[in-house]
């Protein structure tokens, strides 16, 4: 079974949205070992939603796998936000997120091109055909 042709707008999506709130982390003016405050409404939307595309992704298991390492630290986030991360630890949480988002987009988008011949599939159709 293959994932559902959202998944792959669902997880850029979700992507796009943690970068958002790493950026809006990286751009608080106080140091490092200061409490990071991130809204915690958004979070639960972004990690429910997160949810959803690791079950989406059940027909693919390295799909699921590597949602469920964003899904996991995703957690760990939401147990200690907001207020009680340093900043630097919110950064930390907020790319171990996107890491595996960006793999899994990565592994969507190479599962859509093979899905649709290449040059050499199409010679190879044509001299067999002729």
């Amino acid at each position: 079974m293959s994932p559902s042709p959202q998944l792959r707008y669902h997880c850029i999506f979700l992507e796009v949205s943690f970068r958002e709130l790493q950026e809006r982390v990286n751009a608080q003016t106080q140091g490092d070992d200061t409490p990071c405050w991130l809204d915690a409404r958004t979070l639960t939307l972004l990690t429910s939603e997160l949810e959803r595309c690791r079950r989406d992704a059940q027909g693919a298991p390295d799909l699921a796998e590597s949602l469920g390492t964003a899904v996991y630290h995703a957690g760990l986030l939401m147990a200690q936000c907001p207020g009680a991360l340093c900043k630097r630890l919110c950064q930390h949480h907020l790319q171990a997120i996107r890491k595996p988002l960006q793999e899994t987009i990565a592994r969507l988008e190479g599962h859509q091109a093979r899905s649709q011949p290449g040059p050499m599939q199409r010679l190879r159709y044509w001299l067999s055909a002729g």
